[in-house]
């Protein structure tokens, strides 16, 4: 039996032997039929598909993309990837994006496509990886277009990360969120505010570039804009309401914006306000010229590619947006502003509805901690479409300088609190309509706080006189006229 027993095992032994070499055989000439015979774009793809296929079934590693768009909307943990890796540069990568806005005082490095980083948490090892394609598709046309629709290119890209599966959770309820919170400190310390504006060859970019961006920076302070200072602390407190009350919003289902109207004659400091927001919240501005909107859906896809935690401005809104005369206040009847012949095709321009729709519709959930603010010189030509709470919830008046305002440009135009003509300016003020722009222009005459003062006063004494000229002007002429008209009578006579 024992001899029966090892003849046994030496046919088993000598039999993988012999499937080992047949094997081993039958790769080499495989191996030798695909390098030598196939053209490289098969063998590549052949062997590709080898390797994943093991990988698939023998790998303990799980890999997770991340996308730069979710549909259209930019994609958060993309971009906050993108942030974090930016400090977990080692010293072995090879390419790099590097930029710098003017003004910033550090350059902004970003990863290359192809290159690899590894990142440490927890005593994980994570791999990640920028991965980037071109994609082409034809932009569609009207049916009535005279030309064939030209082939758009954009580039899509993406994240990869690579690490043991047995760290899924650990990685979803844990890695993930460090990474968004990382993000969000790495951007808050230090962050350049930006002022974005709508690009004019949009149409033939991604999403990702239909705004072009540069640095603000608008120096305006909430203590520098001259305003009464009730009213700064009532707009302070309000911005500081809103940005905190994230579960709040959620709680009771409304979005999280806020929508400000700021109104006023021209030079009252609503652009100013505007920037002493921005830097405030550091938020960034989108500034939002309607005129220059084609459709609905263009404006839509503009206002979903603007960042979270921002300010969407348009200025003298009045200008942008029409409407019919209307039969009943609560009837919305919205005009096109006007149409252009472009490209071969009538393209419309946006509407009222079409605003209105992101403002306070189901567009208007797309994004988060957003403000949207309105300027207008007349707000009494406004539509109360645009007027009502949820859609403009604070209605911020810039009127003409006060007493308190001049103080104001007086501290930051000359470092002075007080003076000893400051009785006889605030009196003037008072008297007249002076703008908060025409009273810094005379402070900036002179770097004296004596001269200029006294430059001021003499503007605002020749302003005062100017509306008597002018009136006495007005009747003359009308006397003029009346006098013509009874000497025309009396030669028809």
């Amino acid at each position: 039996m024992p001899s029966q027993s090892k003849e046994a095992s030496m046919i088993t032994a000598k039999t993988m032997l012999s499937t080992a070499a047949s094997l081993a055989a039958s790769i080499v000439v495989v191996r030798t039929i695909i390098n030598d015979v196939l053209p490289n774009s098969l063998r590549h793809h052949i062997l590709n598909s080898f390797h994943n296929l093991l990988g698939r079934h023998f790998s303990s590693q799980l890999t997770i993309i991340i996308k730069e768009y979710n549909g259209f909307f930019p994609s958060e943990i993309y971009q906050a990837t993108e942030t974090y890796l930016s400090t977990k540069i080692s010293p072995n990568t090879r390419r790099l994006y590097a930029s710098k806005m003017e003004g910033e005082k550090t350059l902004e490095i970003t990863m290359h496509q192809g290159e690899e980083i590894i990142d440490t948490f927890q005593g994980v090892h994570f791999k990640w990886k920028c991965i980037c394609h071109q994609t082409q598709h034809e932009i569609p046309t009207p049916s009535n277009y005279h030309y064939r629709g030209s082939i758009m290119s954009s580039e899509e890209r993406t994240f990869v990360v690579s690490f043991h599966q047995k760290h899924k959770s650990m990685v979803l309820e844990s890695y993930f969120p460090h990474i968004l919170s990382q993000a969000k400190a790495i951007k808050n310390k230090g962050k350049a505010i930006k002022l974005h504006a709508v690009r004019h060859d949009r149409v033939h970019r991604p999403r990702s570039d239909m705004w072009s961006a540069v640095n603000l920076d608008h120096p305006a302070t909430f203590e520098t804009v001259a305003m009464e200072q009730n009213l700064k602390q009532e707009l302070m407190a309000d911005l500081e309401r809103f940005v905190r009350r994230k579960e709040y919003y959620k709680k009771v289902g409304k979005a999280w914006k806020r929508g400000y109207l700021l109104y006023g004659p021209p030079g009252t400091g609503k652009s100013s306000l505007i920037a002493a927001m921005a830097n405030f919240l550091k938020f960034d501005v989108y500034d939002l010229e309607l005129t220059a909107i084609h459709s609905n859906s263009e404006l839509r896809k503009l206002l979903v590619s603007t960042a979270n935690r921002s300010i969407l401005v348009v200025e003298d809104i009045d200008c942008s947006i029409e409407l019919e005369n209307r039969k009943e206040v609560s009837e919305i009847v919205p005009r096109i502003v006007h149409s252009s012949w472009h490209g071969g095709f009538n393209q419309e321009k946006i509407t009222l509805s079409g605003l209105l729709n992101f403002i306070d519709g189901l567009w208007s959930s797309c994004g988060d901690e957003r403000i949207i603010i309105f300027t207008t010189n007349h707000k009494d030509r406004l539509d109360h479409a645009l007027l009502r709470p949820g859609r403009m919830d604070m209605h911020i008046y810039m009127g003409y300088c006060s007493p308190c305002g001049f103080k104001s440009l007086l501290s930051n135009y000359h470092s002075v609190e007080n003076h000893r003509l400051c009785e006889v300016i605030e009196r003037l003020i008072q008297e007249i309509e002076v703008t908060p722009a025409e009273v810094a222009e005379e402070l900036m005459k002179s770097d004296i706080v004596d001269v200029a003062l006294e430059c001021l006063i003499k503007f605002l004494e020749k302003k005062m006189i100017e509306p008597t000229e002018s009136k006495d002007k007005v009747t003359k002429f009308e006397s003029d006229q009346g006098e013509e008209a009874i000497e025309i009578e009396k030669d028809e006579e």
